[in-house]
């Protein structure tokens, strides 16, 4: 009898590897942001590990900005590594039961933020201190809830990289935030033999949903979907962060 874990973990990263492959990014929020429903993210956040990391290197070198990309994030992502790895210990500390709280809170800023349309703008000249800012902050609310998207998102977009670059980009800094999490994750013990299995079906699932995904984005406009996509990312949002609260009262 197939284990009803399993069903779920494959069905929540076919549609987390799909999103992605039309969109160019939304795995590890689509995934932790469901898994949550039914585990604690960090439980979750170990399973989406691997997938996260082995999806983000094909798209990190996907297009020929990597050195450009490299010269103009670097303070985001060094400070994103300090983030990450000042706040070991958020998500399976005395504070790990408020994780699903303030992810539930960001799912709904984020989705907030697309929906609303809103644009900011960084002045070249501001974008390396503000990027290592920025990446701190990052850091430290991956650190704490499993999602790398508050404030980096805003920030990549207010600096004017183009779609291509941006989408490169976003495989770039996914990467190295998603690989100092694993860190976090092999210290708190939660990186073992006991997500092997859970990990592979989510990794084949991810690739199988991606592949789909590039597939339907030729087919399909993006902007439609990402609009549906962010609408269904603050219900969720709203979900987790009500359904935590009534239980915490």
């Amino acid at each position: 009898m197939l284990d009803p874990l399993l069903i779920l973990i494959a069905a929540v990263f076919a549609l987390a590897g799909f999103v992605k492959g039309v969109i160019g990014l939304g795995l590890p929020t689509v995934s932790i942001g469901l898994l949550a429903v039914a585990m604690p993210p960090a439980q979750a956040l170990a399973i989406v590990i691997v997938p996260a990391i082995l999806t983000n290197i094909w798209q990190t070198f996907v297009g020929g900005y990597l050195r450009d990309i490299l010269r103009r994030l670097w303070p985001l992502m060094l400070g994103t590594v300090i983030g990450v790895r000042a706040g070991s210990g958020l998500m399976t500390g005395p504070y790990a039961h408020d994780a699903t709280l303030v992810l539930g809170l960001l799912l709904v800023i984020y989705a907030g933020l697309g929906l609303s349309q809103a644009r900011f703008h960084v002045r070249p000249s501001h974008e390396k201190w503000l990027g290592g800012i920025v990446g701190l902050i990052t850091g430290v609310v991956a650190a704490a809830t499993g999602v790398q998207v508050i404030p980096s998102m805003p920030f990549m977009q207010a600096i004017g990289l183009e779609k291509d670059e941006l989408v490169q980009a976003l495989g770039v800094f996914f990467t190295t935030a998603t690989l100092a999490q694993a860190f976090n994750l092999t210290e708190a013990g939660l990186l073992s033999t006991a997500t092997a299995l859970p990990g592979a079906v989510a990794l084949a699932t991810a690739f199988a949903g991606m592949f789909v995904g590039q597939l339907v984005r030729a087919r399909m406009n993006p902007i439609q979907f990402r609009r549906w996509f962010l609408v269904a990312m603050g219900l969720l949002g709203l979900y987790l962060f009500g359904s935590t609260l009534a239980a915490m009262v």
